[in-house]
């Protein structure tokens, strides 16, 4: 049973019976505390434990409270600073709510005004909490066999495989390319009875050439052609008792297919070279982009052979058709690409967001998972954004704007329509301004990691 963790809080004092006075007042169910009385102390705790709220005393040796909040910031910007002080000032007060604290409290310090305000955070932090505890939920009850979605055509197709997987022989599944057929097909043969007998074995028909065909799928004897040394098993044969998949089948030979069907009807095969029927329990799943009624009426593909194919068929939707399975899958990937490049990536910039969700999505799932791919690579802060993304998915808006653009040059000129670079540099300009050159204050006002900020002042030549 997952246990939700405490919420964390740590306070940085160098008076110990204040921090002991903190302690005692705030201690509640789910609230672990931690102190220290040394700057350098709390900032190795603070990132050690990695608190939702910090109490920081603003006066304090070796290290001011705002140099220690600078650093805070930069680390976490989404942890909550209260600075507590005995030499109040409104313009320390502003810059230091201007520099990311969420509050500031006079000391002695109103022990009922400090766990009024504590309690406020505590509150919005569970709230967090609760709201990572339903995406983790919703991402666990939304997989399906290393299948992830909760669009209603993803409902139904997980469903039709729970339906189907025990009691199938042949099965077709049909769809765009880099939709998941091959995970379907493995879905199949995973909950089918086969699963505990026999192997999953697959057939790639687009890589097989012409006339090893029969060979590959059937198997030879000694001398059946040049080359045939020895007698040589054929995928039939191995995949016996479990599931062959046959992936692009609609690369199969005519003469191939002719075969293939008799096959299905007698569960035998015959080496080539050979003239003894050998038999064989083998589930066969058969996968397709192609559309097959198309095919079957150019005469590409058995009709025959599509009928006992379609016993069962199941289709997989396009990206473009299950968009709200979109955010789902960019949280799935992203988590595993952090884990996979030993990257710290916390999310997707809003604009970013909205890169992905204007892209068509030709590609589908797998050109989704290549994307955050690359993204992941790409990152040097720990959000991703839409320089991250490749250029195919970013450059959607670009090149709709270059292409107005070479229409009718005069008139974006006179319309003075920016860039997305001119806009973006806009807005580092603005964010520098407010902070006064502050780039950590500048990072927090756009919502991005110091590194991030430093990356785009390099790119923009800002200093």
């Amino acid at each position: 049973m997952y246990m939700r963790p405490a919420i964390k809080l740590v306070a940085v004092d160098d008076t110990p019976s204040s921090l002991e006075l903190l302690a005692e007042s705030l201690a509640q169910e789910g609230l672990s505390i931690f102190t220290a009385t040394d700057p350098e102390e709390g900032l190795d705790l603070i990132f050690r434990e990695h608190p939702q709220i910090v109490l920081l005393d603003l006066v304090i040796p070796k290290l001011s409270g705002l140099e220690m909040l600078e650093r805070i910031v930069e680390f976490d910007p989404g942890i909550d600073v209260i600075l507590m002080t005995a030499h109040y000032t409104t313009e320390t007060a502003v810059e230091a709510i201007q520099k990311g604290a969420c509050d500031y409290m006079n000391k002695p310090v109103s022990i009922p005004a400090l766990r009024a305000r504590v309690e406020k955070l505590l509150t919005d932090a569970r709230q967090r909490q609760r709201t990572m505890d339903l995406d983790r939920e919703l991402m666990e009850t939304s997989r399906f066999e290393g299948m992830i979605g909760r669009s209603p055509s993803m409902w139904e197709l997980f469903a039709r495989i729970r339906r189907v997987a025990p009691h199938f022989r042949s099965a077709l599944i049909t769809g765009p390319t880099g939709t998941g057929k091959d995970l379907v097909a493995k879905a199949l043969h995973n909950l089918s009875p086969a699963s505990a007998t026999g192997r999953f074995v697959t057939c790639n028909c687009s890589a097989v050439v012409e006339t090893l065909f029969e060979s590959e799928l059937f198997g030879y004897v000694k001398g059946a052609f040049t080359g045939a040394t020895s007698d040589k098993m054929g995928l039939f044969e191995y995949a016996h008792g479990g599931t062959l998949f046959l992936d692009e089948i609609g690369d199969m030979p005519l003469a191939t297919q002719a075969k293939l069907l008799r096959v299905l009807q007698n569960q035998e095969v015959t080496r080539v070279g050979s003239v003894t029927a050998r038999k064989v329990d083998v589930r066969v799943v058969a996968a397709t982009n192609r559309d097959v009624p198309t095919q079957i009426a150019e005469k590409h593909f058995r009709e025959d052979l599509y009928y006992r194919l379609a016993m069962v068929e199941l289709r997989t939707p396009s990206l473009a058709e299950k968009k709200e399975d979109l955010p789902l899958l960019q949280k799935f990937f992203l988590e595993r690409f952090c884990e996979q490049f030993n990257k710290d990536i916390k999310g997707i910039t809003r604009r970013a967001q909205i890169a992905l969700a204007r892209h068509s999505w030709p590609g589908n799932v797998r050109e989704l998972e290549n994307a955050l791919g690359h993204a992941c690579m790409m990152a040097m802060g720990e959000m991703i954004d839409v320089e991250d993304l490749p250029p195919a998915v970013r450059g959607a808006d670009d090149r709709k704007f270059a292409a107005s653009a070479h229409a009718g040059e005069s008139s974006a000129e006179n319309s003075g329509a920016p860039s997305f670079e001119q806009h973006e540099r806009e807005l580092l300009v603005d964010a520098l301004e407010r902070a006064e050159g502050n780039q950590s204050e500048a990072a927090r006002i756009l919502k991005i990691s110091r590194d991030r900020m430093r990356y785009k002042m390099a790119k923009y030549n800002l200093r």
